[in-house]
């Protein structure tokens, strides 16, 4: 098994120097249980020096051109593009994503730092016409957008590397200092990331990280007054959390999602079936955008059903780091056991267990269940797990209401050969992106990314991530 370079304990990045802490914690693979290190816990007074190091950090990146941050970042991602391998066995490693589905991270991050680098030099201004009311005759000019200084992100554990080139990459092209506060079951890859921003020439203290448990230094490093910015993608927990620590200040969250799917009975049943099984049950369902909830119309139910349970029984179940296996384990044995619980609960309750429902250790066999009641937790909660439940409709608005009684969302979906029906769903279906003949798990990582309903603050998605993490500065010459 794969062993990742990190030196154990020192993984505080504080001022350009990695340091050690007073007490460490545990990285295990979630596959084998092997402990692949050990890193540093952070505590309240690492968040000071930390933060006073971003404030000069800060300073530095203002100073630099546009040119020069493209620069850093179109060579961090030569680099990490050079070094795919290791990064996708260290991401397979720490938690138990297939090696291809990691190996597709790795690219996908490789494409967050370009498009965060031509960002940096698309992220201009305008000019503004002062003329074009009484009194503004004798005025011109424009306005710029700049940075708003020292930004805190929290990521979580199932991208552990895209999610947070998401955070460091708008920051950096923006012109800002960030205080990196990665997952604590898989911060060694964020470990990693540092070191190979700071060998592509980013200023000392423009990226500082501090590992550890979010419950002995969250609120201090959220709610620090030099902090600008808290950029957030966990649970919604935690988010009010961060919300009630932040105080005046800009917040921006992704707090999950519950993802539905429309199947129309007008549309290819077999290959709307294999995007949705792989939708569900990619990362193991660990996905805000993962498909939760199943919509298919009465008069292709039991096709799509049969199709569904042939393709999930298909998936080959087992060792991440086989290049053939499709479902690896959870992030830990106490996800997995939460999941099967909440499925238990509603097969309880009347749900049909159509396949799966079973686990050993970190791993759950991919789960289809029927008949789920509405209010169930594995219909109206997000799972965050590798189980999907199958209803069925009669005609579309009453899909649709079905598919928005969830509270949030970030992507919905609808399968369909009808431009009407797609016009229609996309309209009425409330979430922040819908998917047209695709499962609700496509991202684009150059597409605005975010919630909706619940957890609608700001959007991610590297162009716009770069607009949250900036502020406008008008400049007037009066030429009088």
């Amino acid at each position: 098994m794969m062993h990742v370079a990190v030196d154990t304990g020192r993984s505080l990045l504080i001022g350009g120097r990695w340091e050690a802490a007073a007490e460490t914690m545990p990285v295990v693979n979630p596959w084998s249980g092997e402990a692949l290190g050990a890193v540093a816990c952070a505590d309240g007074g690492h968040v000071e020096r930390a933060v006073a190091s971003a404030l000069r950090g800060a300073e530095a990146m203002r100073d630099l051109s546009t040119g020069e941050r493209s620069r850093i970042l179109h060579a961090a991602a030569t680099a990490l593009a050079a070094d795919a391998e290791r990064f996708a066995a260290a991401i397979t490693a720490e938690t138990g994503k297939p090696i291809r589905a990691a190996s597709r991270e790795v690219a996908r991050a490789v494409n967050t730092l370009r498009l965060s680098a031509e960002e940096a030099v698309r992220l201009a201004g305008e000019t503004i016409a002062f003329d074009s009311f009484a009194g503004g005759e004798a005025r011109s000019g424009h306005y710029v957008h700049e940075p708003v200084g020292v930004i805190a992100a929290i990521t979580p554990f199932n991208d552990p590397l895209n999610l947070v080139c998401h955070k460091l990459g708008p920051a950096f092209a923006a012109g800002n200092a960030v205080v990196l506060k990665p997952a604590e079951q898989a911060p060694l890859v964020a470990v990693m990331l540092a070191k190979l921003l700071l060998a592509a020439g980013l200023p000392t203290e423009a990226l500082n990280l501090l590992t550890g448990r979010g419950r002995d230094f969250g609120d201090a490093l959220t709610g620090h007054g030099d902090v600008a910015m808290v950029s957030f993608t966990g649970g919604a927990s935690v988010g009010q959390a961060i919300c009630r620590s932040a105080g005046i200040k800009r917040v921006a969250m992704e707090l999950g999602g519950n993802g539905p799917v429309i199947v129309m009975d007008d549309t290819d049943v077999e290959k709307a079936a294999a995007a949705c099984v792989a939708g569900a049950f990619g990362a193991a369902g660990q996905n805000c955008i993962g498909v939760q909830r199943l919509y298919a119309h009465d008069a292709i139910y039991d096709a799509f059903r049969e199709e569904l349970i042939a393709a999930t029984e298909a998936l080959r179940v087992g060792d991440p780091m086989d290049p053939a296996t499709d479902v690896g384990p959870m992030i830990g044995g106490d996800e997995a056991a939460r999941i099967l619980a909440w499925a238990d609960e509603a097969v309880a309750r009347g749900a049909t267990l159509l396949a799966g429902g079973e686990r050993a250790g970190a791993l759950v066999r991919p789960t289809v269940l029927a008949g789920v009641p509405d209010d169930a937790r594995v219909a109206c909660h997000e799972a965050f797990g590798p189980v999907v439940s199958l209803f069925r409709f009669a005609d579309l608005g009453e899909a649709i209401d079905a598919a928005n009684r969830a509270d949030y969302a970030i992507h919905a979906a609808i399968f369909t050969e009808s431009l009407g029906h797609a016009r229609h769903a996309a309209r009425r279906l409330r979430a922040a992106g819908v998917m047209i003949n695709d499962s609700t798990d496509y991202r684009l990582d150059a597409m605005p990314f975010g919630g909706a309903g619940r957890g609608n603050m700001g959007r991610e998605g590297v162009r716009f991530a770069a607009r949250e993490m900036s502020q406008t500065k008008v400049i007037c010459f009066h030429d009088a």
